[in-house]
């Protein structure tokens, strides 16, 4: 298939390959065959087969895969961003203006700060003075509901 030194060729072909693709992509895409094609490198410049050096590209590829992904999965690809005002999902406000969906009115009071708010029901509005549980935020606004439901 290939010469001896067409594998050692064609292995360090790859490795720039893969750091390069690494290199230019914002997440982890290739490193794996990064250290896949240096053994399969190394074996082929110890003059190991063809055959055994794609064998051992495949298996340290999909080794370094399965043992690093979840690591790097959980440190790197977080794609949610926790705000100070999560914290603010399941605790209790008091409705400062009418909450009505249809009207696109309503105002709540959490922690001394007045948030516009919708109802977490639309056919539900919500009367002044009332005490609410906050459901979810929803952009700008909190959704919510009564307390004790």
């Amino acid at each position: 298939m290939f010469p001896p030194s067409g594998t050692i060729v064609f292995w360090v072909v790859a490795l720039i390959v893969f750091v390069l693709v690494e290199a230019v992509t914002a997440g982890l895409i290739s490193i794996w065959f990064v250290f896949g094609a240096l053994v399969a490198l190394i074996c082929a410049a110890l003059g190991a087969a063809v055959w055994l050096q794609i064998f051992w590209f495949v298996v340290v590829s999909v080794a370094t895969l399965v043992l690093t992904r979840p690591l790097v999965k959980r440190y790197v690809d977080s794609r949610s961003v926790a705000t100070n005002a999560d914290r603010s999902i399941g605790r209790t406000a008091v409705v400062t203006e009418r909450i009505d969906n249809l009207a696109a009115t309503g105002a709540v009071q959490l922690d001394g700060v007045v948030w516009t708010a919708r109802s977490a029901d639309d056919a539900v509005a919500i009367e002044s003075g009332e005490r609410v549980t906050v459901r979810a935020i929803a952009g700008v606004k909190l959704v919510v509901e009564r307390a004790g439901q």
